[in-house]
């Protein structure tokens, strides 16, 4: 298979898993944090500057790339990797997210979504298949079964056929994908908060035998104490031997708490995002750089971080740059932030090889001033 997992170590205090995972462009150690590159390119970042903060492998997205510059111009310049001068691994997902958080005007069916671009309203459709025959042409290590996330709250009956429509949808996938020797296509398990639809998701799923797994419908403003529940029941039912990756999180403490229920990789815009609002994460908890309070501030932005930002300039001239609406501010909030948490995973990793993970969170979630499940973003 094109992407390979291998178990490193269970943590004894916390059953984590430390592993690692193979793939055409590298290996990536797990437990891993995926800065996401939306537009084949991470918000402010260079890759030689995600290389320096210690990135592994970034996620781009297929709704996006799609619509522009067009999967067709990607193949022709020889791939994302190519296009974007990234040699490590790329991870792309389906482009279902996007086609139901972006599109006002969607219709869905069986045989897939017709939506209006958010671009220029023009008619545009995914199916399973042409979803999976754009990511064979961005030709990304790690690709995505096109699915539907339900929204939270949703009616059961609602998640119900969607959760089986997607189940469906992956076996289109895997039938219609035309790289499973570089490129491996990981299932999607759905079914919103219901452990009985999250059970015969993981079922169907699993009879497929994808080389990975991810599991969707998280994060999609469920308290943080359900999503755990939903992860600890689902978790279980996806085989040990294979990669779990849970879509969509970013938070410090969901990190630190997905890890411990058993999750290899996560992604999210939240540390870029903030980053460009001037919202830090440090050590000590969330930091807003703009505020008065910092103006003639001269220490780091966290005395605890090796990145860049930290390293050369203070929290009053960050807090300028900010103010003032320039760039380089936000590039460097955004490399202090993407930092904190590829160390962070780091940090986890280390944790996990000594059996002392839920101990480290412990520490960490009091020096980082929160209550448990309560991340502060």
């Amino acid at each position: 298979m094109a992407v390979t997992y291998e178990l490193i170590k269970t943590c004894r205090q916390t059953g984590a898993r430390l592993g690692r995972l193979h793939t055409p462009h590298g290996v990536i150690d797990t437990p891993t944090f995926m800065p996401v590159g939306t537009q084949a390119t991470v918000k402010g970042m260079s890759p030689e500057e995600l290389k320096d903060l210690g990135a592994q492998i970034i996620l781009s997205n297929t709704y996006h790339l799609f619509l522009r510059p067009g999967h067709e111009l990607v193949k022709e310049a020889g791939g994302l990797h190519r296009f974007m001068n990234w040699d490590r691994p790329i991870l792309t997902d389906s482009g279902g997210f996007q086609v139901f958080s972006l599109s006002e005007m969607r219709k869905i069916t069986e045989e897939g979504v017709a939506f209006r671009s958010h671009i220029n309203g023009d008619k545009m459709s995914l199916t399973p298949e042409s979803a999976t025959h754009v990511q064979n042409a961005l030709g990304a290590d790690i690709m995505m079964a096109f699915d539907e996330c339900p929204p939270f709250p949703a009616d059961y009956e609602y998640v119900k056929q969607s959760t089986e429509r997607t189940s469906r949808w992956a076996e289109r996938c895997l039938r219609a994908h035309q790289r499973p020797g570089d490129q491996a296509l990981f299932g999607i398990v759905q079914g919103g908060m219901h452990k009985d639809l999250r059970k015969k998701s993981a079922k169907d799923l699993t009879s497929l035998d994808f080389p990975g797994y991810s599991i969707g419908g998280l994060s999609v403003g469920e308290p943080k104490a359900l999503m755990y529940e939903v992860l600890e029941e689902t978790v279980p039912l996806l085989p040990g031997s294979k990669p779990r990756y849970l879509m969509g999180v970013g938070s410090p403490d969901a990190l630190i708490e997905g890890s411990i229920r058993g999750i290899d990789m996560f992604d999210c815009v939240l540390p870029t995002r903030i980053a460009r609002n001037g919202t830090l994460m440090t050590s000590q908890g969330r930091m807003v750089v703009r505020n008065a309070k910092y103006t003639g501030d001269f220490g780091p932005l966290d005395p605890e971080c090796s990145c860049y930002a930290c390293r050369s300039y203070s929290r009053a001239y960050i807090r300028h740059l900010v103010k003032a609406d320039e760039m380089f501010g936000l590039r460097l909030t955004t490399i202090h932030n993407l930092h904190f948490l590829v160390n962070l995973m780091h940090e986890v990793r280390q944790a996990i090889r000594e059996d002392r993970l839920a101990d480290f969170r412990d520490q960490f979630f009091e020096k980082y001033g929160m209550a448990e499940n309560e991340s502060g973003f």
